[in-house]
Protein backbone atom coordinates (compact mmCIF):
# COMPACT_ATOMS: atom_id res chain seq x y z
CA UNK A 1 0.00 0.00 0.00
CA UNK A 2 3.04 2.26 0.10
CA UNK A 3 3.30 2.16 -3.69
CA UNK A 4 2.76 5.71 -4.93
CA UNK A 5 1.48 4.35 -8.25
CA UNK A 6 -1.26 2.33 -6.65
CA UNK A 7 -4.88 3.28 -7.42
CA UNK A 8 -7.23 3.34 -4.50
CA UNK A 9 -11.01 3.53 -4.80
CA UNK A 10 -12.72 6.41 -2.90
CA UNK A 11 -16.42 7.08 -2.29
CA UNK A 12 -18.17 8.74 -5.31
CA UNK A 13 -19.38 11.75 -3.26
CA UNK A 14 -15.77 12.71 -2.61
CA UNK A 15 -14.99 12.64 -6.31
CA UNK A 16 -18.18 14.57 -7.07
CA UNK A 17 -17.28 17.28 -4.59
CA UNK A 18 -13.80 17.54 -6.02
CA UNK A 19 -15.15 17.88 -9.56
CA UNK A 20 -17.98 20.35 -8.81
CA UNK A 21 -16.21 22.64 -6.36
CA UNK A 22 -14.47 24.71 -9.08
CA UNK A 23 -17.72 25.07 -11.03
CA UNK A 24 -19.65 26.03 -7.91
CA UNK A 25 -17.04 28.67 -7.18
CA UNK A 26 -17.50 30.11 -10.68
CA UNK A 27 -21.30 30.13 -10.28
CA UNK A 28 -21.03 31.77 -6.84
CA UNK A 29 -18.72 34.45 -8.21
CA UNK A 30 -21.18 35.15 -11.04
CA UNK A 31 -24.09 35.35 -8.59
CA UNK A 32 -22.19 37.82 -6.45
CA UNK A 33 -21.34 39.86 -9.55
CA UNK A 34 -25.02 39.82 -10.57
CA UNK A 35 -26.11 40.94 -7.10
CA UNK A 36 -23.58 43.78 -7.15
CA UNK A 37 -24.71 44.87 -10.61
CA UNK A 38 -28.38 44.69 -9.60
CA UNK A 39 -27.72 46.85 -6.53
CA UNK A 40 -25.83 49.39 -8.62
CA UNK A 41 -28.62 49.52 -11.24
CA UNK A 42 -31.21 50.00 -8.49
CA UNK A 43 -29.33 53.13 -7.42
CA UNK A 44 -29.13 54.29 -11.04
CA UNK A 45 -32.87 53.76 -11.48
CA UNK A 46 -33.53 55.82 -8.34
CA UNK A 47 -31.42 58.68 -9.67
CA UNK A 48 -33.10 58.37 -13.06
CA UNK A 49 -36.58 58.59 -11.51
CA UNK A 50 -35.54 61.66 -9.51
CA UNK A 51 -34.18 63.34 -12.64
CA UNK A 52 -37.32 62.51 -14.57
CA UNK A 53 -39.46 63.90 -11.79
CA UNK A 54 -37.39 67.09 -11.66
CA UNK A 55 -37.42 67.50 -15.44
CA UNK A 56 -41.21 67.68 -15.50
CA UNK A 57 -41.10 70.86 -13.36
CA UNK A 58 -40.34 72.83 -16.54
CA UNK A 59 -41.29 71.21 -19.82
CA UNK A 60 -40.40 72.72 -23.18
CA UNK A 61 -43.18 72.83 -25.77
CA UNK A 62 -42.34 73.28 -29.43
CA UNK A 63 -44.77 73.96 -32.24
CA UNK A 64 -47.89 76.14 -32.28
CA UNK A 65 -50.22 73.14 -32.50
CA UNK A 66 -48.52 71.43 -29.53
CA UNK A 67 -48.69 74.61 -27.44
CA UNK A 68 -52.32 75.27 -28.41
CA UNK A 69 -53.33 71.71 -27.51
CA UNK A 70 -51.59 71.89 -24.12
CA UNK A 71 -53.21 75.24 -23.33
CA UNK A 72 -56.66 74.00 -24.34
CA UNK A 73 -56.26 70.92 -22.13
CA UNK A 74 -55.25 73.08 -19.17
CA UNK A 75 -58.06 75.55 -19.82
CA UNK A 76 -60.75 72.88 -20.01
CA UNK A 77 -59.38 71.22 -16.86
CA UNK A 78 -59.34 74.44 -14.81
CA UNK A 79 -61.63 74.25 -11.79
CA UNK A 80 -61.10 77.46 -9.81
CA UNK A 81 -59.08 80.24 -11.43
CA UNK A 82 -57.45 81.35 -14.67
CA UNK A 83 -55.00 84.27 -14.89
CA UNK A 84 -53.78 85.49 -18.29
CA UNK A 85 -51.43 88.29 -19.33
CA UNK A 86 -51.09 89.30 -22.99
CA UNK A 87 -48.64 92.12 -23.78
CA UNK A 88 -48.10 93.78 -27.11
CA UNK A 89 -51.35 95.46 -28.06
CA UNK A 90 -54.20 93.91 -30.03
CA UNK A 91 -54.22 90.13 -30.35
CA UNK A 92 -54.48 88.21 -33.66
CA UNK A 93 -58.06 87.43 -34.64
CA UNK A 94 -57.42 83.70 -35.04
CA UNK A 95 -56.12 83.48 -31.47
CA UNK A 96 -59.09 85.47 -30.19
CA UNK A 97 -61.46 83.13 -32.01
CA UNK A 98 -59.76 80.11 -30.43
CA UNK A 99 -59.70 81.67 -26.96
CA UNK A 100 -63.29 82.92 -26.81
CA UNK A 101 -65.05 79.53 -26.39
CA UNK A 102 -62.63 78.56 -23.61
CA UNK A 103 -63.22 81.85 -21.77
CA UNK A 104 -66.99 81.56 -22.12
CA UNK A 105 -66.77 77.99 -20.83
CA UNK A 106 -64.96 79.26 -17.74
CA UNK A 107 -67.68 81.80 -17.15
CA UNK A 108 -70.40 79.18 -17.55
CA UNK A 109 -68.65 76.79 -15.11
CA UNK A 110 -68.03 79.48 -12.51
CA UNK A 111 -64.25 79.49 -12.99
CA UNK A 112 -62.81 82.88 -12.03
CA UNK A 113 -60.80 84.48 -14.85
CA UNK A 114 -58.81 87.71 -15.01
CA UNK A 115 -57.13 89.00 -18.18
CA UNK A 116 -54.39 91.62 -18.46
CA UNK A 117 -53.61 93.64 -21.61
CA UNK A 118 -51.85 96.87 -22.47
CA UNK A 119 -53.77 100.13 -22.88
CA UNK A 120 -53.37 99.99 -26.65
CA UNK A 121 -55.96 97.20 -26.97
CA UNK A 122 -58.57 99.87 -26.26
CA UNK A 123 -58.22 100.96 -29.88
CA UNK A 124 -58.10 97.46 -31.41
CA UNK A 125 -61.53 96.44 -32.66
CA UNK A 126 -61.21 92.62 -32.64
CA UNK A 127 -59.68 92.56 -29.15
CA UNK A 128 -62.38 94.93 -27.88
CA UNK A 129 -65.07 92.66 -29.32
CA UNK A 130 -63.49 89.75 -27.47
CA UNK A 131 -63.26 91.75 -24.24
CA UNK A 132 -66.89 92.82 -24.48
CA UNK A 133 -67.97 89.19 -24.95
CA UNK A 134 -65.96 87.81 -22.03
CA UNK A 135 -66.77 90.63 -19.61
CA UNK A 136 -70.41 89.91 -20.32
CA UNK A 137 -69.70 86.38 -19.04
CA UNK A 138 -68.27 87.70 -15.76
CA UNK A 139 -64.56 87.75 -16.69
CA UNK A 140 -62.53 90.72 -15.43
CA UNK A 141 -60.24 92.62 -17.80
CA UNK A 142 -57.71 95.34 -16.98
CA UNK A 143 -55.10 97.20 -18.99
CA UNK A 144 -51.74 98.68 -18.00
CA UNK A 145 -49.35 101.05 -19.70
CA UNK A 146 -46.01 99.27 -20.04
CA UNK A 147 -44.98 95.89 -21.37
CA UNK A 148 -44.97 92.83 -19.12
CA UNK A 149 -44.30 89.11 -19.62
CA UNK A 150 -46.86 86.87 -21.30
CA UNK A 151 -48.23 84.20 -18.96
CA UNK A 152 -51.16 81.84 -18.52
CA UNK A 153 -51.78 80.39 -15.05
CA UNK A 154 -54.35 77.69 -14.27
CA UNK A 155 -55.58 76.93 -10.73
CA UNK A 156 -52.26 78.28 -9.41
CA UNK A 157 -50.77 74.87 -10.15
CA UNK A 158 -49.41 75.15 -13.68
CA UNK A 159 -48.36 78.00 -15.95
CA UNK A 160 -47.35 78.67 -19.54
CA UNK A 161 -44.64 81.27 -20.21
CA UNK A 162 -42.47 82.12 -23.24
CA UNK A 163 -39.22 80.22 -23.65
CA UNK A 164 -36.73 83.08 -23.23
CA UNK A 165 -34.06 81.02 -25.02
CA UNK A 166 -36.21 80.99 -28.15
CA UNK A 167 -37.24 84.08 -30.07
CA UNK A 168 -40.17 82.57 -31.95
CA UNK A 169 -43.78 82.23 -30.84
CA UNK A 170 -43.77 78.47 -31.42
CA UNK A 171 -41.73 77.81 -28.24
CA UNK A 172 -43.13 77.87 -24.71
CA UNK A 173 -42.47 76.45 -21.26
CA UNK A 174 -44.99 74.51 -19.18
CA UNK A 175 -44.18 75.10 -15.50
CA UNK A 176 -45.57 72.94 -12.66
CA UNK A 177 -43.14 73.69 -9.83
CA UNK A 178 -45.24 75.19 -6.98
CA UNK A 179 -42.61 77.76 -6.06
CA UNK A 180 -42.18 79.05 -9.61
CA UNK A 181 -45.93 79.12 -10.25
CA UNK A 182 -46.52 81.06 -7.02
CA UNK A 183 -43.86 83.56 -8.07
CA UNK A 184 -45.64 84.06 -11.40
CA UNK A 185 -48.94 84.55 -9.54
CA UNK A 186 -47.35 87.26 -7.36
CA UNK A 187 -46.02 89.02 -10.50
CA UNK A 188 -49.48 88.89 -12.05
CA UNK A 189 -51.14 90.26 -8.90
CA UNK A 190 -48.64 93.13 -8.74
CA UNK A 191 -49.40 94.14 -12.32
CA UNK A 192 -53.14 93.60 -11.81
CA UNK A 193 -53.19 96.13 -8.95
CA UNK A 194 -51.80 98.78 -11.32
CA UNK A 195 -54.30 97.95 -14.05
CA UNK A 196 -57.30 100.00 -15.17
CA UNK A 197 -60.57 98.07 -15.61
CA UNK A 198 -62.10 97.85 -19.05
CA UNK A 199 -65.75 98.67 -18.43
CA UNK A 200 -68.62 99.13 -20.84
CA UNK A 201 -71.55 101.36 -20.05
CA UNK A 202 -75.00 100.57 -21.41
CA UNK A 203 -75.18 100.91 -25.21
CA UNK A 204 -71.45 101.71 -25.30
CA UNK A 205 -69.49 100.12 -28.14
CA UNK A 206 -66.03 101.00 -26.87
CA UNK A 207 -64.59 101.81 -23.42
CA UNK A 208 -63.17 105.26 -22.75
CA UNK A 209 -59.69 105.68 -24.21
CA UNK A 210 -56.84 106.47 -21.86
CA UNK A 211 -55.38 109.12 -24.15
CA UNK A 212 -54.05 111.46 -21.46
CA UNK A 213 -52.47 108.68 -19.41
CA UNK A 214 -50.87 107.04 -22.44
CA UNK A 215 -49.62 110.36 -23.77
CA UNK A 216 -48.03 111.21 -20.45
CA UNK A 217 -46.33 107.81 -20.38
CA UNK A 218 -44.94 108.37 -23.88
CA UNK A 219 -43.71 111.80 -22.81
CA UNK A 220 -42.04 110.46 -19.67
CA UNK A 221 -40.18 107.75 -21.59
CA UNK A 222 -39.06 110.30 -24.18
CA UNK A 223 -37.67 112.54 -21.42
CA UNK A 224 -35.90 109.50 -19.94
CA UNK A 225 -34.06 109.08 -23.24
CA UNK A 226 -35.96 106.29 -24.94
CA UNK A 227 -36.18 106.28 -28.73
CA UNK A 228 -39.54 106.14 -30.49
CA UNK A 229 -39.04 102.46 -31.33
CA UNK A 230 -38.12 101.61 -27.72
CA UNK A 231 -41.18 103.50 -26.44
CA UNK A 232 -43.38 101.69 -28.94
CA UNK A 233 -42.02 98.32 -27.81
CA UNK A 234 -42.61 99.08 -24.13
CA UNK A 235 -46.12 100.43 -24.60
CA UNK A 236 -47.32 97.98 -27.24
CA UNK A 237 -47.96 100.54 -29.98
CA UNK A 238 -46.49 101.53 -33.33
CA UNK A 239 -43.70 104.08 -33.71
CA UNK A 240 -46.13 106.18 -35.74
CA UNK A 241 -48.49 106.35 -32.76
CA UNK A 242 -45.60 107.37 -30.51
CA UNK A 243 -44.67 110.14 -32.92
CA UNK A 244 -48.31 111.31 -33.01
CA UNK A 245 -48.47 111.55 -29.22
CA UNK A 246 -45.22 113.52 -29.08
CA UNK A 247 -46.34 115.86 -31.86
CA UNK A 248 -49.56 116.71 -30.04
CA UNK A 249 -47.62 117.60 -26.89
CA UNK A 250 -45.12 119.57 -28.98
CA UNK A 251 -47.96 121.55 -30.55
CA UNK A 252 -49.40 122.19 -27.10
CA UNK A 253 -46.18 123.62 -25.58
CA UNK A 254 -44.77 125.14 -28.78
CA UNK A 255 -41.77 122.88 -29.21
CA UNK A 256 -39.78 122.59 -32.44
CA UNK A 257 -37.40 119.77 -31.47
CA UNK A 258 -37.13 116.75 -29.24
CA UNK A 259 -34.62 118.47 -26.93
CA UNK A 260 -36.81 121.54 -26.66
CA UNK A 261 -39.82 119.34 -25.91
CA UNK A 262 -37.96 117.70 -23.01
CA UNK A 263 -36.97 121.15 -21.68
CA UNK A 264 -40.49 122.61 -21.98
CA UNK A 265 -41.96 119.48 -20.41
CA UNK A 266 -39.83 120.05 -17.32
CA UNK A 267 -40.40 123.82 -17.34
CA UNK A 268 -44.18 123.40 -17.50
CA UNK A 269 -44.22 120.61 -14.92
CA UNK A 270 -46.21 118.30 -17.20
CA UNK A 271 -44.83 115.21 -15.45
CA UNK A 272 -44.99 116.56 -11.91
CA UNK A 273 -48.76 116.64 -11.43
CA UNK A 274 -50.11 113.22 -10.33
CA UNK A 275 -53.49 114.12 -11.81
CA UNK A 276 -53.88 113.66 -15.58
CA UNK A 277 -53.13 116.86 -17.42
CA UNK A 278 -54.63 118.11 -20.65
CA UNK A 279 -51.79 117.10 -22.96
CA UNK A 280 -53.80 117.55 -26.10
CA UNK A 281 -56.71 115.29 -25.30
CA UNK A 282 -58.07 114.91 -28.79
CA UNK A 283 -56.49 111.66 -30.03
Amino acid sequence: MNDPMAVVAVPPEIATAALLRPMERVVLDQQQAMATARAAMTQVESVYRDLRRDSTIVQQLTGESVIAAAIETAARSAQREVLTAHPGGGRPEEILARSLPLALDHGARGVSQRNLYQHTVRTHGPTLDYIKAVTGAGIEVRTVDEVFDRMLIYDRSLAFIPDQNKKHRDHALLVTDPGIVQFLVSVFEHIWERGRPVLYEENQHRPRLLTDETRLRVLRLMVDGYTDSAIASRLGMSTRTVATHLKKVSDLVGSNSRAQLAYLTAQNGLLNDPAPCDCGTRP
